[in-house]
């Protein structure tokens, strides 16, 4: 078992190896996925949140022990990265990588801290009377731009993985969650609005997003706008073609 504490943690070693060790015995579920797991936990009368990463198989073992950071090891590591740059997330406390006899890598956990969010951007798509819709839109378009000049490309920027925490006089803090899959590289302006396809927001919240991008980067709102259009709509085109055939093939085999 591999265990890597961050350092604010380490008196807590015995306590983390523990959640691990009891994962399926203890704790309350919060996501139970397909792939993954997440379990509310307490360490040191705090709540932490413990995401398991489920057994891989054979192939994707001899990957991931040696070709291929594991998922937690990078929600790790890039957390940290995320939290050296002044950017929002769940605060990393350890990973833990478990092999099995042939010495390939089994399971992983994350753990990190729980935050107590009031809800996410799908809310905000699926009810265009939310309070504060456009203000919200327009402080989570600065999130994403402080993101960007941090050199951050968040591979998975869609609805359900940014928390985010309401908090006085109209002001909301945003949270990286689901960190695994991002690149850290210096992005054109057009790799920047690409990275908003995943959102799916509406033509009119693209254009909240075009004003305040453009305010902020000092770049022409009209061209930012077309490339969102352009990206955003090709996507949605795309899962909508996927969604149209996967259930062409369904009504076939019936």
């Amino acid at each position: 078992m591999k265990v890597i504490i961050h350092p604010q943690y380490q008196l807590f070693e015995k306590e983390i190896i523990n959640l691990a060790r009891n994962y399926h015995n203890q704790g309350k579920i919060l996501v139970e996925g397909a792939r993954n797991s997440i379990k509310i936990h307490e360490l040191n009368q705090e709540e932490v949140t413990l995401k398991f990463f489920k057994k891989l198989g054979f192939f994707k073992a001899i990957i991931y022990t040696f070709f291929r950071e594991s998922k937690a090891k990078r929600s790790f590591d890039y957390a940290n990265y995320l939290i050296d740059h002044q950017i929002k997330t769940p605060f990393p406390i350890a990973y833990i990588e478990e092999k099995n006899s042939l010495g390939l890598l089994s399971n992983s956990y994350y753990i990190s801290a729980y935050i107590p969010y009031d809800f996410t951007i799908r809310e905000l798509i699926h009810d265009p009377f939310f309070k504060d819709r456009k203000t919200i839109i327009e402080q989570f378009t600065a999130f994403t731009y402080s993101m960007h000049e941090a050199n951050v490309n968040f591979l998975d920027h869609s609805p359900g993985n940014t928390l985010i925490v309401k908090k006085e006089n109209q002001q909301y803090d945003f949270y990286l969650i689901d960190l695994n899959r991002m690149k850290f590289e210096k992005m054109s302006w057009y790799k920047r609005m690409d990275n908003f396809k995943k959102m799916w927001l509406s033509k009119q919240m693209l254009k909240i997003v075009a004003t305040t991008y453009a305010q902020l980067s000092h770049q022409s709102i009209e061209s930012l706008q077309q490339i969102l259009f352009q990206t955003s709509g090709d996507f949605k085109r795309k899962i909508n073609k996927k969604k149209w055939l996967k259930r062409k093939m369904k009504h076939l085999k019936k």
